[in-house]
């Protein structure tokens, strides 16, 4: 992922448009898009500021909440399958993908292979 501009340029940039020039041309001048100069220039309008957001980070596993119930469902009902404990979390009002889900039951080493020696 590449890294933002410094806060140096954007602050360059924008002081540029908010004394008259207009975008197309700051963006030359500054070698950025213009697309950039707009959304700096929006963003010091909205906050004040023109420094990046923050960039990356963890995403929020969405089952963790609700993992007594995933474990719950499973345990009543061991044939269910991916898609099957998706409808019904779904049913639930819990909103979330096949990928979510076979990502959670696997960090929780629950398995879903149909070995009848294991049932």
């Amino acid at each position: 992922m590449a890294r933002p501009y410094s806060v140096d340029l954007r602050e360059r940039v924008v002081s540029a448009v908010l004394a008259g020039e207009t975008c197309r041309v700051v963006a030359a001048r500054f070698g950025v898009a213009v697309s950039s100069v707009v959304k700096w220039t929006q963003r010091y309008r909205r906050t004040g500021s023109v420094a990046p957001d923050k960039m990356g980070g963890r995403r929020r596993r969405v089952l963790e909440p609700h993992r007594d119930l995933v474990i719950e469902l499973i345990e009543r009902t061991p044939h269910l399958t991916v898609r099957g404990l998706r409808d019904i979390l779904q049913d639930r009002g819990i909103s979330v993908s096949r990928h979510a889900v076979w990502q959670f039951l696997r960090r929780e080493g629950l398995s879903f292979k149909k070995n009848p020696v294991r049932s």
